[in-house]
């Protein structure tokens, strides 16, 4: 993929200037890299030695992809009516052929944006997947949940209904939000600013994670912040002010303890979630 790598850094420095009748070779080195990412061939990030490194090209041919796709009617809507928009829906044209080699199940009303992919034994409830996800094997997308652009989410995880999985696109070197294997994310929780939360991870309903999250560890006293140890098991909580004069405390995440990977296993997620 070299020379669509160069083509498209190439483009990037220009990006004002692209555009849907920019040059052919432009053209095809973008709608190239979106195809690989929507095959699953190319991610966004990927996993080196334990650490996550952003491959900025790919971020890039999302951006410029926006440029060339002009905004059209897109069919399909309920009661027969029709989207406005430039990113064509994942299943388009897909026929039963083409789900039956996907492995995964799309209940009606889960909406997933070309550019993005999902794993063999995923089953999608009404839900949505925006451009440039990654949705590895196996995992539940529940209903009303939301995976945001780039976001990344490993094996056999569960995305509890009304959560969410922030995206992000710029700045390009930021890192997206990344889901691990074997992790449960709680209901309405919120997971944004490109926190990562680790394998085995136990996320309780209603907990929101940002960057700037404290996240307390209450058995060493430890406060961390943008990555959820492995195997952890969080909850909602709160920590006094810095400021001594307010009486309002500041919201945060409490990691209430920690399960091995043994343990995780055999218990289910309310008994990992009893204090």
């Amino acid at each position: 993929m070299e020379n669509e790598i160069e083509i498209i850094e190439k483009a990037f420095n220009d990006i004002e200037k692209i555009n849907s009748n920019s040059e052919k070779e432009i053209l095809d080195a973008i709608n190239y890299v979106i195809e690989k990412i929507d095959d699953g061939s190319l991610r966004v990030a990927d996993k080196t030695d334990g650490d996550w490194k952003v491959n900025e090209y790919a971020k890039k041919a999302i951006l410029l992809y926006f440029r060339i796709k002009e905004m059209k009617l897109i069919p399909n809507g309920p009661d027969h009516s029709n989207w406005w928009d430039k990113i064509d829906p994942k299943f388009n044209s897909w026929d039963e052929r083409k789900f039956e080699e996907s492995g995964f199940r799309a209940v009606p009303g889960s909406i997933v944006r070309y550019g993005s992919f999902v794993g063999k034994g995923c089953v999608l409830m009404p839900s949505f997947i925006n451009i440039g996800a990654y949705v590895d094997e196996s995992t539940m997308v529940d209903t009303w949940a939301t995976i945001g652009s780039c976001a990344q989410i490993g094996k056999n995880c569960h995305i509890s209904g009304g959560a969410g999985i922030g995206g992000v696109l710029e700045p390009l070197q930021a890192s997206p939000v990344i889901i691990e294997d074997n992790c449960f994310i709680g209901a309405r929780s919120e997971v944004a600013e490109g926190v990562i939360v680790r394998q085995g991870s136990v996320i309780s309903m209603g907990v929101f994670l940002t960057a700037s999250t404290p996240i307390f560890d209450r058995k060493s006293g430890e406060v961390i912040y943008g990555e959820v140890p492995e195997y952890s098991v969080i909850v909602p909580g709160s920590m006094p002010s810095k400021n001594v004069e307010s009486v309002a405390n500041l919201s945060c995440a409490v990691i209430v303890k920690t399960v091995d990977e043994k343990t995780r296993s055999k218990t289910s997620i309310n008994e990992l979630l009893r204090d």
